[in-house]
């Protein structure tokens, strides 16, 4: 897939290499950096006036995340991600995800368990010399099926842990 450079005035206006915070309207609006989750460059988005946090597409509400592999996303950044989010945020906090209704830490910690538990099939799966095609004919991630969407299958979701996992992103991509 080719894709063209943004134009100039779609670029961001403040970039960051690490977590900055920036006053704006009285808050103290901190971006956390995650240079590997859904992309290769994530932030999440902490209000803490307003104990709310956006967390981008490294969690989101529709089922299995996209992970952009092919540019520099993999699920092991993304769990990373989450896991370092949920240690800084109080418990009761407001979670905003990327894509789906409002939130709270323990949807994020059943999407981070789901993220793991996949992961560690695939692997399993990966260890064992089979193929994407053998994964998605045994049907590995039939235990999380409820997380099999329209946007990202379980097939496709085979698909991108191998990429991750196996670092071979963009060699396997097929899609049905």
């Amino acid at each position: 897939m080719d894709v063209p450079p943004a134009p100039k005035a779609a670029l961001p206006v403040i970039t960051f290499e690490h977590d900055v915070t920036v006053h704006l309207n009285g808050e103290d609006i901190r971006a956390l950096h995650f240079p590997a989750g859904h992309t290769d460059g994530d932030a999440v988005i902490f209000f803490p006036k307003n104990n709310v946090v956006h967390m981008g597409d490294d969690f989101v509400r529709y089922g299995f995340p996209f992970i952009d592999v092919a540019s520099g996303g993999s699920v092991q950044g993304m769990i990373a991600a989450m896991d370092k989010v949920s240690t800084q945020l109080p418990k009761d906090v407001k979670v905003i995800p990327g894509h789906g209704g409002l939130s709270n830490l323990d949807d994020v910690r059943e999407y981070v368990k789901m993220l793991r538990e996949t992961s560690a099939v695939v692997q399993k799966a990966i260890d064992q010399h089979k193929t994407v095609e053998q994964m998605k004919q045994e049907k590995i991630l039939e235990p999380w099926k409820k997380w099999s969407g329209d946007f990202i299958d379980s097939d496709k979701f085979i698909e991108t842990l191998y990429n991750s996992l196996t670092g071979k992103a963009g060699e396997f991509v097929k899609h049905n």
